[in-house]
C-alpha cells in the first residue's frame, strides 16, 4: 500500500469566497451575483470584502455602476474557476460517483438547434445525476461568454481568434443559399454574384457565425448584399424565404428536411465557398472536468466517419 507525504496547509480562504468572487467577475455586480447564488446582497458584499481584507488586496475596481477586474483579479479568475470545478468533482466523488458534476455549454444557433440537445439527452442517459445548461447565441455572444467563464464549452460555427481560447475542429459544415420553389430563381443555373446582390436577402443578424462566413465569401466583390430583413433565429429565415419576400443563405444542415419535402430549394453559387468548420472552445485556463472530457468524446462519436455536417443521422420532421 503506498505511503503518501502528509501535507498540513492551512487556508486563509474559502470556497465561497471564491465562488462569489467568480460570480461577481462574471456579472460585474454584486447584487446580481449575489441572486445567483442564491444569498443576500450582504452576505455576498461580505464575503468578497473578507477575501480581500484577509490578503490586503483588491481584486475589482468600481467603473460608474460596475465592478470591473483588475489585473490580480484577472489573474485570481482562471485559477478560482479551476479549484471550483475541482471541488465540485471532489463532492460528486464523495457522495458517491453518482454524476460528474454540472456543465454549462453554448452553442451557436445551427448546432443548438439540430445537435447539442440531441447531445445533451445522450450524456444526460449516460450520466444520469449529472446536470447540463445549454446557452444557445451567435458565434460573438458565445465567444465572450466562454472567454468570461461563464460558460465551460462552445460550440460554434464561426471563426474565433481570441486569443484567451482555445479553438478544436469538429466537423466540416456547409452554407447554402435557397429560394422558395416559386420564386424567379428557382431552377436556375449557376448563379453569379452580381445576379445575387440584385436579390432581396433574409439574413442572420451580425455577430452570427453564418452572416461572417457568407460575407467573407463574398468579400472580393464590390457590391452589397440588399438585406431586406435580418433574423436572429434560422427558422425564421426559412419560413420568410418560403414565403418569397427573399432568398436566404444557411448551413445544409438546417435545410435538409425542409430540401426533402421541396418546400425550399438550394440555388447553385459557384462562386461562393461557403465551407466553414464547426469548432469546440474553451479558455485556455479551463481546467477540463470529467464532465467537459465526456461531452467532447460524445461529440467526436456523434460524428466519427463523418465529413459534413449534414451526413450526421438525425430524427426526420415532419
Amino acid at each position: 500500500m503506498p505511503i503518501y507525504p502528509q501535507r498540513s496547509v492551512t487556508m486563509r480562504y474559502t470556497l465561497r469566497q471564491l465562488e462569489v468572487f467568480v460570480a461577481v467577475a462574471q456579472h460585474e455586480s454584486v447584487s446580481r451575483a449575489a441572486r445567483e447564488l442564491a444569498l443576500s446582497q450582504s452576505a455576498a458584499s461580505t464575503a468578497l470584502s473578507e477575501l480581500e481584507r484577509q490578503f490586503d488586496c483588491q481584486l475589482l475596481d468600481r467603473v460608474g455602476k460596475r465592478l470591473k477586474l483588475n489585473a490580480l483579479g484577472f489573474q485570481l479568475l482562471p485559477k478560482a474557476v479551476a479549484l471550483l470545478d475541482r471541488g465540485e468533482e471532489i463532492e460528486e466523488l464523495l457522495r458517491g460517483q453518482r454524476g460528474i458534476g454540472s456543465l454549462d455549454v453554448g452553442a451557436t444557433l445551427t448546432i443548438g438547434n439540430y445537435l447539442a440537445t440531441l447531445l445533451i439527452s445522450d450524456f444526460l442517459k449516460a450520466h444520469p445525476d449529472s446536470r447540463v445548461r445549454l446557452q444557445v447565441g451567435n458565434t460573438r455572444s458565445i465567444i465572450e461568454r466562454v472567454a468570461h467563464h461563464e460558460l465551460d464549452l462552445g460550440l460554434i460555427e464561426g471563426d474565433c481568434q481570441h486569443e484567451a481560447l482555445v479553438i478544436q475542429p469538429w466537423v466540416e459544415d456547409e452554407l447554402v443559399v435557397f429560394c422558395a420553389p416559386h420564386h424567379p430563381l428557382a431552377g436556375s443555373d449557376a448563379l453569379d454574384m452580381d445576379r445575387l446582390l440584385r436579390e432581396d436577402w433574409i439574413m442572420r443578424e451580425r455577430g452570427s457565425g453564418t452572416r461572417l462566413t457568407l460575407e467573407h465569401a463574398a468579400r472580393h466583390r464590390r457590391g452589397r448584399f440588399n438585406i431586406l430583413l435580418e433574423l436572429e433565429h434560422t427558422e425564421g429565415i426559412k419560413r420568410a424565404v418560403e414565403s418569397g419576400l427573399g432568398i436566404g443563405c444557411v448551413s445544409r444542415l438546417a435545410l435538409r428536411d425542409a430540401f426533402r419535402r421541396g418546400s425550399l430549394v438550394e440555388l447553385s453559387t459557384p462562386e461562393l465557398d461557403l465551407r466553414r468548420q464547426f469548432s469546440f472552445i474553451w479558455h485556455r485556463h479551463k481546467y477540463l472536468t470529467t464532465g467537459i472530457r465526456e461531452y467532447l468524446k460524445l461529440c467526436r462519436q456523434m460524428t466519427a466517419g463523418i465529413q459534413r455536417s449534414d451526413e450526421i443521422p438525425l430524427p426526420l420532421t415532419p
